[in-house]
């Protein structure tokens, strides 16, 4: 089993802390979508969209993120011969599919200073621009994310998008206030996958020193947050990258990388 992925990629992390809960053993590669590696054409010719996580089993490749993990639980279910391997009960799929309605990218791009947004996002467009020039073959799946590119400038510009997209999460996280008041997980008082689902925005919020405003300042999350970092899932997946020190090396190991490319012109 392989899983493309990223420590940036919210979605990737929730594969990653299922994988990791579930025991499940994989293949781990990394494809960074800030310095343009799921534009590469092995990669883009697997999954056209260019999104993260992707998993692989064989000839079984999956893009959608609930998709997956429902996948990771049968498997740890045939694995174990069935024994104390529940699968996730309609409270938990709920959960799930409410917290992945809400869309990151608008509310992350919007917390970025501009000037390092919009070099990234040149970086991007130039890379998709030298992919169509190497494999014509896939010039319209590149034009597309181009234009998704385009279009994503322009809702970044639009505050009613914006706006939008903030209020959907101060609903969702009102939601999950109210729900930690009843239990001590989101889902009731054992961990599922419905914190896998959760963690990773959480840990969103704290990268981009949020955390007062959207985590203190609700007190059952402020304590849940506590709680789930003491996870090794959440120390192996999320910790090792971002906690502490370590975010600035992750970040500015990135970021060396697209500036050095971009001098050279190397897409």
């Amino acid at each position: 089993m392989q899983l493309y992925h990223h420590p940036y990629s919210l979605d990737s992390q929730k594969v990653r802390l299922a994988l990791e809960e579930k025991g499940i053993d994989y293949t781990s590669y990394h494809v960074n979508p800030v310095t343009g590696k799921n534009m590469d054409s092995s990669f883009f010719r697997m999954n056209p969209s260019g999104k993260l996580p992707v998993f692989k089993n064989g000839a079984h490749i999956i893009f959608n993120t609930i998709e997956i993990i429902q996948y990771l639980e049968r498997i740890a279910a045939v694995s174990s011969g069935g024994d104390n391997i529940p699968f996730s009960g309609r409270e938990v799929v709920a959960w799930m599919q409410k917290i992945q309605e809400w869309n990151p990218k608008f509310f992350t791009l919007s917390h970025i200073p501009d000037k390092y947004r919009f070099y990234v996002s040149k970086f991007i467009r130039r890379v998709l621009i030298a992919r169509m020039a190497e494999c014509p073959d896939l010039a319209g799946a590149y034009h597309d994310k181009l234009r998704e590119a385009h279009e994503t400038e322009d809702k970044l510009k639009n505050k009613n998008v914006l706006q939008g997209n903030r209020e959907h999460l101060i609903r969702l996280l009102d939601e999950v206030e109210t729900q930690l008041n009843e239990s001590q997980y989101l889902a009731g008082e054992d961990f599922s996958m419905a914190d896998v689902m959760l963690i990773p925005v959480l840990a969103r919020l704290v990268l981009l020193d949020l955390k007062d405003e959207y985590i203190n300042s609700r007190p059952n999350i402020a304590e849940y947050w506590v709680l789930v970092q003491q996870r090794p899932s959440y120390k192996k997946v999320i910790g090792r990258y971002f906690d502490g020190w370590r975010r600035y090396k992750t970040l500015v190991k990135t970021w060396c990388f697209v500036r050095i490319r971009s001098m050279l012109r190397r897409y």
